[in-house]
């Protein structure tokens, strides 16, 4: 194939032979791979300007290639070598990346890249290292039961389909198990798979039991290296019987008696130490002297927070020969005051209390509509904004699922209050008149109209938020109109009316919203307006009649002197008179 990837063919030939002496400076590097993944191996060479074909290879243990991929830059083609074990698991890209799908132990071997110019060969090498995790080892023929004092067969450690091979090591009770001569007796062997190549090894363990092995756990473990490393895996437990006399009673409390509260059930398991072990035992219950007879357990059901104490089990043949555990049944009780749903009126106080009482520190946690609040609740004044579902929250986080909470649904109610405003369209063509409205429930707005005036779009309402919204209406009023706004809930009908005058004629807007902090102000700026303007209207009524009183008397005076002049006297402090009584 070589031949046919370039003209001068007899040059690429010598290339290929000699390339041992042109290759570059390229570090090795390895490519790791799991057994039955697709092996991916970059080409770690710069693809040249006059690049005539790439091709791959793989070296055999004597040193010689075997071609297995080539690639043509300049008829884009992709031919691939008649290497059987290679039959349809290989793909060589455009970058001249090579992969080997279905991973198998025989592709560990020195991979090469080669890039060939018409007069130069570059190589870049790879090692492929194929790594197989084994099976889960598994503890079998297993003894039915050890005696104590007695070397014997515990049971074999098997794992299985490993690659490269690994290290069993077996453990008494998550501790390692060393060989010790006449105590205990590890025989390791290894096999291999001629076809997979795959190892199966294999750990059997002779043990030298005591009583102290009564419910001891024995595991086994196989170490492999990986990809990544090296791991461990463990098998499952495996707990033997032993023969051995009953020396020693042992007391359980199931579940485990740190996490026990009001309403589980606690169940109490005695054991002795022998085997065969004992049927039947006595238990103790606390302020009971007599002992209940049962067999190795005795359950408690919906236990209450007066079970705590200390509980004991003994033989029955052997009443001295007794065992005790301390039992805390942990209790939780929460009290909300006030609950449930509860309506006040606005500006009302409302205390509220969370008392919590418990076996241990518990943790409270308070929430208004499922958001979390900084501290607790408390009322002095309520806001239309208080209103909401508030839930008081504790639990005790060492004991799993004890939990305790109460609700309160606080509503808060307000007769309707009505604010109008206007505001006149900059072009003076139409009037926006609104009518803002705060109460709970929410109050219905209705409006009706006083004059001639066409309304050009009618009751658009905003949302309804915190016990407040407006709504408005904008009108063209050709002469002098009134609007009223109506706001009625269940508590109350409140009504509100506004004078607007007709589009010609200019007047003052007011503001939409005046805050609480400067309603104050507005009040003493509106009266100090009322005032002046009630005492610029005053002296304009005290200089018309001063006026008239002069007039008169001039007229009486000199009735037919400088009439026209007179006139043009009058005329001119009519005029004046006329303007401060406008103003």
């Amino acid at each position: 194939m070589a031949s046919k990837a370039a003209p001068s063919c007899r040059l690429v030939i010598c290339l290929l032979i000699s390339a041992a002496v042109l290759r570059p400076g390229l570090g090795w590097y390895t490519v790791n791979s799991a057994y039955g993944d697709t092996i991916i191996m970059p080409c770690r060479l710069d693809v040249p300007q006059n690049l005539m074909f790439g091709k791959w290879k793989y070296e055999k243990p004597d040193g010689s290639p075997v071609f297995i991929a080539f690639r043509s830059s300049m008829k884009k083609s992709v031919q691939y070598d008649d290497v059987p074990e290679y039959k349809d698991r290989l793909s060589l890209y455009e970058n001249y990346t090579l992969s080997i799908s279905d991973a198998r132990i025989s592709d560990e071997k020195r991979f090469v890249c080669m890039l060939v110019t018409e007069d130069n060969v570059f190589e870049a090498p790879a090692v492929v290292k194929v790594f197989k995790q084994p099976s889960k080892p598994e503890i079998v023929s297993k003894a039915p039961f050890l005696e104590t004092e007695q070397l014997k067969k515990l049971g074999e450690c098997i794992s299985k389909d490993s690659y490269p091979d690994g290290n069993i090591t077996w453990y008494r009770n998550g501790k390692v198990l060393q060989p010790v001569e006449g105590a205990a007796v590890i025989i390791f062997k290894k096999q291999m798979d001629p076809v997979t190549q795959l190892y199966t090894m294999t750990s059997s363990l002779e043990y030298k039991t005591t009583k102290a092995d009564i419910q001891m756990p024995f595991t086994c473990s196989v170490t492999y290296y990986g990809p990544t490393g090296q791991k461990t895996v463990y098998s499952d437990q495996a707990v033997f019987d032993i023969y051995y006399p009953t020396e020693q009673v042992t007391i359980q409390v199931l579940p485990p008696k740190n996490a026990i509260k009001e309403g589980d059930n606690i169940t109490l398991k005695c054991l002795g130490n022998g085997n065969p072990p004992p049927e039947e035992f006595l238990f103790y219950l606390p302020g009971q002297p007599e002992g209940i007879r049962s067999s190795n357990t005795y359950t408690l059901t919906d236990v209450r927070r007066n079970a705590t104490g200390d509980y004991k089990c003994s033989l029955i043949d052997k009443k001295s020969m007794i065992a005790s555990t301390a039992i805390t049944v942990h209790y939780l009780d929460l009290s909300l005051n006030p609950s449930g749903e509860v309506t006040k009126q606005i500006g009302d106080a409302l205390p509220v209390s969370c008392t919590i009482s418990a076996s241990r520190n518990a943790t409270v946690v308070w929430m208004k509509d499922n958001i979390k609040l900084r501290s607790s609740p408390s009322f002095s004044s309520l806001h239309y904004q208080d209103a909401g579902n508030y839930v008081c929250e504790t639990a005790l986080q060492e004991v799993e699922g004890l939990k305790k909470r109460e609700s309160l649904t606080l509503i808060v109610e307000g007769k309707p209050q009505i604010k109008m405003t206007k505001k006149t369209d900059p072009s003076g063509l139409s009037k926006t008149i609104i009518c803002h409205v705060e109460g709970f429930p929410k109050p219905a707005i209705q409006w009706t109209i006083t004059g001639s005036g066409s309304v050009i779009n009618q009751a658009k309402e905003s949302p309804y938020i915190n016990g407040r919204y407006y709504s408005k209406i904008i009108i063209s009023p050709e002469e002098n109109v009134t609007l009223t706004c109506t706001a009625e809930n269940q508590l109350e009908r409140t009504v509100n009316s506004l004078n607007v005058s007709a589009i010609s004629i200019p007047e003052h807007d007011e503001a939409d919203e005046i805050s609480d902090e400067n309603k104050e102000k507005v009040n003493d700026q509106a009266k100090l307006i009322v005032g002046i303007v009630v005492g610029l209207l005053l002296a304009a009524l005290v200089a018309g009649v001063v006026y008239w009183l002069y007039i008169k008397k001039s007229k009486t005076a000199s009735k037919h002197v400088n009439k026209d002049l007179g006139n043009l006297e009058e005329n001119k402090k009519l005029e004046e008179n006329n303007h401060k009584t406008e103003a």
